[in-house]
């Protein structure tokens, strides 16, 4: 083992965070990685390692995964005694307490998936888009006991593509988040790294995502809900109520419509159907949905749909 070589411990769960754990372990001496518990999945509720975990084994890292960190003495003292030089955060799940943040010797660093102090929170990935965001990226931090609030050390800008689901910005950023922390570790080995406080009044919070939050308000302009259906895209998904059953809405786009030919109609009404889409009214323009998942039904295009089955000309709920 090359003595020269940072000590780091990895901390990390999702997919998201591979990338970042596979460039440290080919750079730098990953001495621990620590993952969220492993989950039971599926009917047979099978236990599920997370995808960190899964790297790490692979590797032959030792990992730990305590159900809790604060008041954790035994886990705390542990992470103390493998006396690292730096811990790396990526997507890990849980704030650290005080006594983790100063253990290492250059800190904690995370990479975090928005431009702070935009975006503070579980989800800035879907609510970079959902906001309307044309620009995201990647921000490297100390951390600090507060939730994503420590000091800036750099950002790494992502120009959002228009139509751009969660699920394809999340491929895109996870690559760009090993590339922000190698890059951070570069500059901490070189003694260049500054710190930048964030400006608090500017901050905006992404809160854990649910089901529920899914729901279509139509009343609301097609731009909102085209960006909150491609935010929940591939989870939670957007929906809406059809004939009371959920419909889930994968891929829609906006649409101008004849306001004053639709003046009596209400928000929801859906105005056509055909094999380019169902075009519905919102508060301000119309949305043509053109992929969609009715329940206990596959995903499929509207065109798929319709070569079997009818959509009535309804209001959705």
């Amino acid at each position: 083992m090359n003595k020269n070589k940072l000590k780091i411990i990895f901390m990390g769960t999702p997919e998201f965070s591979v990338p970042t754990l596979r460039i440290l372990i080919e750079n730098y001496d990953v001495i621990a990685v620590v993952t969220q518990p492993d989950k039971p999945t599926g009917r047979g509720y099978n236990m599920k390692f997370s995808p960190v975990k899964e790297v790490a084994l692979e590797k032959q890292i030792d990992v730990y995964q305590p159900e809790k960190i604060k008041g954790n003495i035994e886990f705390i003292s542990k992470i103390k005694e493998l006396k690292p030089d730096v811990i790396i955060v990526v997507a890990y799940g849980k704030i650290l307490p005080k006594e983790i943040i100063d253990s290492p010797k250059f800190g904690c660093i995370n990479s975090h998936a928005s431009l702070l102090p935009r975006h503070r929170g579980a989800s800035p990935i879907n609510f970079s888009i959902i906001s309307g965001d044309t620009k995201t990226g990647i921000t490297t931090m100390f951390m600090d006991e507060g939730l994503d609030t420590g000091d800036i050390i750099n950002k790494y800008e992502f120009d959002i593509i228009d139509g751009m689901t969660a699920g394809e910005l999340h491929d895109e950023l996870k690559n760009l988040s090993a590339h922000a922390i190698r890059d951070t570790l570069l500059k901490l080995e070189k003694n260049e790294l500054t710190r930048e406080k964030q400006d608090d009044k500017n901050s905006t919070y992404a809160p854990m995502l649910t089901k529920e939050f899914g729901h279509i308000d139509f009343s609301k302009s097609s731009k909102e809900i085209v960006n909150l259906i491609r935010g929940l895209n591939p989870w939670p998904l957007a929906y809406c109520l059809y004939e009371e059953k959920k419909m889930k809405i994968y891929k829609a786009k906006n649409c101008d419509i004849d306001e004053k030919k639709y003046v009596d109609f209400e928000y929801g009404q859906i105005l056509n159907v055909d094999k380019e889409g169902i075009l519905v009214k919102c508060g301000q323009g119309g949305i043509m949905i053109t992929f969609l998942q009715f329940e206990n039904k596959k995903a499929m295009s509207v065109k798929s749909f319709l070569n079997g089955n009818t959509i009535k000309e309804l209001k959705l709920n």
